[in-house]
């Protein structure tokens, strides 16, 4: 990774923080967003520092149309070119179907698909051959182990098929991309100590969850040289939650 740069969105937090100071430890120059908590971006941002890097929090908004495309051209020009995007930003909605509002769709798709392809369109635009789009799923999207996931496992699922053609359209310049699935992982939102988190560990084969540098990892290898070879790859880093 030396001398590359990275942009990871929603970066300042639990799996995007991991994976931005993992990619940082391996010699690029990381860039993150964040929507709130300034003081934990800042956080971040001093741990690429210490690892010897240059490192850029943008403040932006992954369902706002401007924003998402806008923070890859931002990074681009501050740190700049772009070769690693890490589509990390996504929010979760669970509950029952009857429940979930048309602005609640709205607001799902437009961070988890929407955002997301915006941003996989301008990092695509700024990318030279060896580019790198990683985008970070679920594990319910191979499997949905009860009711309440309708509309997160839909918005997961799509990310499937715009991983697998991206692949196909950027594939002639040299430009992978993936998609990787965490189970469920110790972050802030989800702890390992939480209230649901004896039956989300007893979902997996390994019967326990996750820690965010486990995901961090897979992404740092497919942001690599020794991964030129795959795209348009599905990877479940999620203990055996869908065997």
């Amino acid at each position: 990774m030396n001398g590359k740069v990275a942009l990871v969105t929603g970066g300042s937090r639990g799996i995007g923080a991991a994976t931005a100071l993992r990619l940082a430890a391996g010699g690029a120059d990381v860039a993150i967003t964040y929507v709130q908590g300034k003081e934990a971006a800042d956080e971040v941002v001093r741990g690429i520092e210490a690892a010897g890097r240059r490192g850029l929090a943008l403040r932006a908004d992954a369902g706002d149309a401007i924003e998402a495309a806008d923070a890859v051209e931002r990074a681009a020009a501050e740190l700049g070119r772009l070769d690693v995007l890490v589509n990390n930003a996504g929010v979760g909605l669970l509950g029952p179907l009857e429940s979930l509002s048309p602005a609640d769709v709205d607001r799902v798709l437009g961070i988890n698909v929407r955002g997301v392809f915006l941003a996989s369109q301008a990092a695509a635009a700024r990318m030279e051959r060896g580019g790198r789009i990683i985008t970070i799923g679920t594990c319910m999207t191979q499997r949905v182990p009860g009711p309440g996931g309708t509309l997160y496992a839909m918005s997961k699922s799509a990310l499937i098929g715009l991983t697998k053609a991206l692949a196909r359209d950027l594939g002639g310049r040299g430009i992978t991309a993936n998609i990787v699935h965490p189970g469920p992982v110790d972050t802030d939102l989800n702890p390992a100590d939480g209230p649901y988190a004896g039956a989300q560990s007893a979902l997996t084969a390994l019967g326990r969850f996750g820690v965010p540098d486990e995901v961090a990892s897979m992404v740092a290898y497919l942001a690599g040289d020794e991964a030129a070879y795959i795209t348009g790859a599905e990877f479940s880093v999620d203990g055996g939650h869908a065997a």
